[in-house]
């Protein structure tokens, strides 16, 4: 099996660490380490630690199973709860400690760097879009209202996600993520 290569050690330590840390509580020295490499070495590879953290947010998103919600295979409204308790799966493991890192990227660095503020309002514009997909689908199969756009509810839903996460966070508890399922699925896509 191919060994991974330095370049990608350093992105997947730089997505654990800004998870876990956030932007500006880890230094390039934390991502080294983690990824057990010189520090010199990490120059090799990126102009900073700001070029490294666009890379790691791309690499975060990859890995949010948007390619699911257009899966027309499945029904949309089993693709939309399916993608959210996914997510919801993933906080709970990791016992609260981490939200999206997206949002969190977004709320921390994007007044203080245009590169990560397009890099943030990009990756949400395209959860969005997936999810516009899914629920436009709903739409279409009578499922859901066509009231507003689904433009407009996916980022309603999305927004609302986000929220849920900072609570979820903030009272170490899933009782936040029951609140989401309980208005998104029982009341916002009927």
């Amino acid at each position: 099996m191919p060994r991974a290569s330095l370049r990608e050690n350093l992105i997947a330590a730089a997505v654990q660490e800004f998870h876990a840390r956030g932007y500006a509580a880890t230094g390039v020295k934390d991502i080294t380490d983690a990824a057990g490499a010189p520090k010199g070495s990490f120059y090799n590879h990126f102009d900073s630690k700001e070029a490294l953290a666009v890379v790691a947010l791309e690499r975060y998103g990859a890995t949010r199973r948007l390619d699911d919600l257009r899966d027309t295979s499945v029904a949309p409204l089993t693709r939309l709860r399916e993608h959210f308790e996914f997510l919801r799966d993933e906080n709970v493991q990791a016992e609260f400690t981490r939200g999206c890192l997206v949002g969190d990227l977004a709320v921390e660095v994007a007044d203080h760097s245009d590169a990560l503020r397009a890099t943030t309002s990009s990756g949400l514009q395209a959860w969005t879009d997936a999810l516009a997909f899914a629920v436009a689908d709903a739409q279409e199969a009578g499922d859901v209202a066509k009231t507003l756009e689904a433009a407009t509810l996916a980022r309603f839903v999305l927004n609302a996600w986000e929220g849920a996460l900072i609570s979820a966070r903030a009272d170490r508890s899933a009782r936040p993520f029951e609140s989401f399922f309980t208005v998104v699925f029982g009341v916002l896509l009927r």
